[in-house]
């Protein structure tokens, strides 16, 4: 993430209340061990196979703490990382390092385990015009930073929040009354310019958000057939999105289809971290 701007405004109050919740008054060990300034110097460590995001991140919790801290890394997001591999270090105040470790290994770790999983999906669409899409179900005050992970895993990123597109979703068409009515309405509120995505769990359901006018059809929880049958139906009139927990075991079922997206809450509610530490401090 090389945007200082969006970084300031958007990444660091998150990052600063993080590091509240950890720190409310004082690092009550650090501070009995360490009672003045000492420089030192720290490893990081990866301890299992992955893919790295969210050094930026990392680096930013010990700016926050101190400003003078250094932070070299020798690989960047996005890279393959090896168990046993150095991956950078941390120079600074040893209280600094002691007292933002785990934070930024937090956000580091838990990044890095989404990057690797989105990975390990999306390289079983290579080849296929079918763009892998998060969702939004990300941990709360942590969708900044989800986000970008599974951009940096090679997936892409559906709406951001609900200012940022429509979907008519089952309870948006029961409030409105029918998915026409819902297509109708959205599109006499929103601007020209944006899209409406309609969700759908029946081919009656299809036909109809077709005849609305949808652009985007997300078939939901069909079986396979089902969504054969609604990609015909639609026959190129929308773009055609699969949902509904689709996971890494089960996504090679969807890929004969050739829909234009699929979505996987997966990517950021089940993906495992990826093992990563922080060993060897000493003074220096």
């Amino acid at each position: 993430m090389n945007n200082q701007i969006t970084m300031k405004l958007n990444a660091d109050p998150l990052i600063i209340q993080a590091l509240k919740e950890d720190i409310t008054s004082e690092d009550i060990t650090t501070n009995s061990v360490m009672r003045d300034r000492t420089e030192g110097e720290v490893q990081l460590l990866c301890k299992e196979d992955g893919i790295i995001a969210g050094l930026w991140v990392f680096q930013r919790v010990f700016e926050l703490l101190d400003a003078s801290t250094v932070t070299t890394l020798y690989v960047k997001d996005g890279d393959a990382v090896k168990k046993g591999q150095l991956m950078g270090v941390v120079r600074g105040d040893i209280r600094v390092l002691l007292s933002g470790e785990r934070v930024a290994l937090n956000y580091l770790q838990r990044m890095s385990g989404i990057a690797t999983y989105t990975n390990s999906i999306a390289s079983l669409l290579k080849g296929s015009k079918t763009k892998l899409l998060d969702t939004r179900k990300t941990t709360p005050n942590m969708r900044l930073f989800e986000k970008y992970a599974v951009k940096v895993g090679g997936g892409y990123n559906h709406r951001y929040n609900l200012s940022d597109g429509i979907l008519l979703k089952d309870n948006h068409i029961g409030a409105a009354g029918s998915i026409t009515k819902a297509v109708a309405m959205a599109k006499e509120y929103a601007s020209f310019v944006r899209k409406i995505e309609v969700e759908v769990e029946t081919l009656d359901m299809v036909k109809e958000a077709v005849e609305a006018g949808a652009d985007i059809i997300m078939l939901d929880n069909m079986s396979h057939d089902m969504m054969k049958e609604a990609i015909k139906l639609i026959d190129g009139r929308a773009e055609t999105e699969c949902s509904g927990n689709v996971t890494k075991e089960n996504i090679e079922n969807i890929l004969d289809l050739g829909v234009d997206y699929v979505s996987s809450g997966a990517l950021t509610h089940s993906a495992p971290i990826l093992d990563i530490s922080l060993k060897n401090l000493h003074a220096i």
